[in-house]
């Protein structure tokens, strides 16, 4: 006979997480319920199926050049999360495994930096990228993200879980740091890179502050922009930014769910 206090608990357990995914999951299914009706039912409330949808789909895709919109964010994007990647992770790997005086105090004091703002960085970063003549270039929405003092962070705290023992026998074997580097530790370490990419892929993808500052051009714009200059009009088409917002939200939602299981691992620190 099962005991009426555990079965009361586990009860109130299910309860408990059914409702914070009703949570979690109900502005997904509004966003897609919206998409299907047009702006006077949303601002209703209306919460079932419309008819709306195609109606939602063309004016979307030819309010905007949505090829080159879509080829900016995928872009953008795609490289920052490679060269993020690779330079965070070389400074993790650097900052743990090599040894001096003043390693902890630089760590410390990139740490500290990230007490700063971005409202108090914006300035300074727009009259570098001036100088440097890279306003309205990929290279201006790129550069200022490729070395993130968190992923640094990230790499160097899941490098502590590195086997050294792998290290000193790749260097009896002849390798260098370099490619003990990319032929030891990366591989070891794809667990920490898949949860990286995932994290590093929002980032850039969701980047809008940023982008709306030094893109200049209907040509540079991305996804972001487009969906947000749907809601600034002087009558929004509520479906059409329900539209576009699933459209802005596919991409982040299935590299998740091809690097989920990696995702999991590499949040508790695993390597194998």
């Amino acid at each position: 006979m099962s005991n009426p206090i555990a079965l009361l608990g586990r009860t109130a357990q299910y309860v408990l997480l059914s409702f914070a995914a009703f949570i979690s999951i109900f502005p997904f299914f509004w966003m897609a319920v919206g998409a299907t009706n047009t702006s006077p039912d949303i601002v209703r409330g209306k919460a079932t199926p419309g008819s709306a949808l195609l109606t939602n789909i063309v004016t979307f895709f030819t309010s905007e050049d949505l090829p080159r919109v879509l080829f900016n964010s995928f872009f953008i994007a795609g490289v920052g999360t490679v060269l993020t990647l690779l330079v965070s992770s070389l400074a993790g790997y650097g900052f743990e495994i090599f040894r001096s005086r003043v390693r902890e105090k630089v760590f410390g004091g990139m740490l500290l930096m990230l007490s700063i703002p971005f409202a108090a960085l914006m300035i300074p970063l727009f009259v570098m990228m001036a100088n440097l003549k890279l306003i309205n270039t990929y290279q201006a929405i790129i550069l200022p993200t490729v070395a993130s003092i968190f992923i640094i962070f990230y790499f160097r705290q899941a490098t502590k879980a590195f086997p050294t023992e792998l290290r000193d026998a790749a260097r009896i074997d002849g390798l260098k740091e370099w490619q003990i580097f990319l032929h030891v530790y990366m591989p070891v370490m794809r667990s920490t890179y898949a949860a990286a990419t995932i994290i590093v892929f929002m980032t850039h993808w969701n980047n809008y502050l940023w982008p709306l500052i030094v893109l200049q051009t209907n040509d540079m714009k991305v996804l972001t922009l487009v969906v947000a200059s749907l809601t600034s009009a002087y009558n929004p088409n509520y479906g059409t930014v329900m539209v576009g917002a699933i459209v802005a939200t596919l991409p982040t939602l299935v590299i998740f769910f091809l690097l989920q299981r990696r995702f999991v691992e590499g949040m508790l620190g695993a390597v194998k």
